[in-house]
């Protein structure tokens, strides 16, 4: 058996290794990463054998903890990350090669319509309706999405937008809010299967489930990184900002929102944030915009939701896809029965 995990930014792990009566034998950590001193490769592998299959990632990073010096030094890798590989190896942890990912490009609707569909589509890869399922939103008016935990009086300047007819709905995932208008920014989804990220922290998988976009980024003429827990930025500030919500039955969501041409006087009148929070947008004081991916790329933003597409077409196995009658139909309802009501927009005031 052999598992293989690559440390977003780090080193690939590979492990192969056997199971008699439900033990791990002949286990063999190897990779291109480094460590010190040499000798403590070994320790890593006796670590490791004779645990159950059925040990958690936590459980095998403490094995390896424990069994090596205290100057050890793990380069471009983690006890972590060689738990990890050790699940996938047992088949209890995947990989992104493990799937085939359906992708949907931007279908312009109501905004609301996108919140309700990553509820559905979240339910669907859980229960296995749908395969891991990575989308483009598309909207065509106006509307504030505050994340699930956020104050609503907190968050939202009542008369700013009432004066702008904006709207707002509260999401299911947490984070802040996005304001949004046709065209302003670059927003997409993707929701994964647990086992994409099993053993990971919640930190972590920020950054591996966005790994690829960074390359994306990087096509467009954007050098990014992560800023920890869950912002992407480039050297002149921050760009995007993303968010996740677990569901049972143990799909992943995971969405990122990127200013591509924002109006910020609109957006501070609508928004309580303040101008600390404004800087650190990139924001323009000649023309008031938060527009980090049209000042940076110089490109429009049909351009760079078809770089992005591409990208991902290119990093993983895919299939073109649709949202089915059905599901439109049951994001309807949604948003006519829980995002548009009051009761939930306002069950955090």
């Amino acid at each position: 058996m052999r598992g293989e995990y690559k440390v977003p930014g780090g080193k690939l792990v590979a492990v192969d290794l056997e199971v008699q009566n439900d033990r791990l034998v002949d286990v063999s950590v190897s990779g291109d990463f480094f460590l010190e001193p040499e000798e403590a490769l070994l320790d890593v592998n006796a670590a490791l054998t004779g645990l159950s299959v059925d040990a958690s990632v936590d459980q095998l990073t403490s094995s390896i903890a424990g069994a090596v010096g205290p100057d050890t030094a793990f380069i471009g890798f983690t006890p972590e990350a060689v738990g990890i590989a050790v699940r996938r190896a047992l088949g209890k942890a995947t990989g992104w090669h493990d799937h085939t990912f359906d992708v949907i490009g931007p279908v312009t609707m109501d905004p609301a319509m996108h919140v309700a569909l990553d509820e559905i589509i979240g339910r669907e890869v859980a229960d296995g309706t749908r395969p891991p399922t990575f989308r483009i939103w598309d909207w065509d008016s106006p509307l504030v999405v505050i994340g699930s935990f956020q104050s609503y009086v907190n968050e939202i300047d009542a008369e700013g937008a009432a004066k702008h007819g904006i709207d707002v709905v509260r999401r299911v995932s947490g984070g802040g809010a996005m304001f949004m208008e046709p065209g302003n920014c670059i927003t997409y989804s993707l929701v994964v299967p647990g086992s994409l990220v099993e053993g990971l922290s919640f930190e972590r998988s920020y950054s591996f489930l966005d790994d690829w976009v960074i390359e994306a980024l990087a096509e467009v003429g954007v050098r990014a990184h992560f800023v920890p827990l869950n912002d992407i930025a480039s050297d002149q500030g921050k760009i995007g900002g993303a968010a996740q919500k677990r569901f049972v039955g143990g799909s992943v969501l995971h969405h990122v929102t990127m200013a591509y041409d924002i109006d910020a006087d609109k957006m501070t009148e609508v928004l309580r944030i303040g101008r600390e929070k404004m800087s650190d947008k990139g924001t323009r004081s000649a023309n008031k915009r938060v527009d980090p991916m049209r000042s940076q790329t110089g490109l429009t933003r049909e351009a760079i939701l078809d770089s992005f597409l591409e990208t991902f077409r290119r990093r993983y196995a895919t299939n073109e896809s649709d949202y089915t009658e059905a599901e439109l139909s049951e994001a309807q309802r949604l948003v006519d029965e829980k995002f548009s009501t009051r009761e939930w927009t306002h069950r955090v005031p």
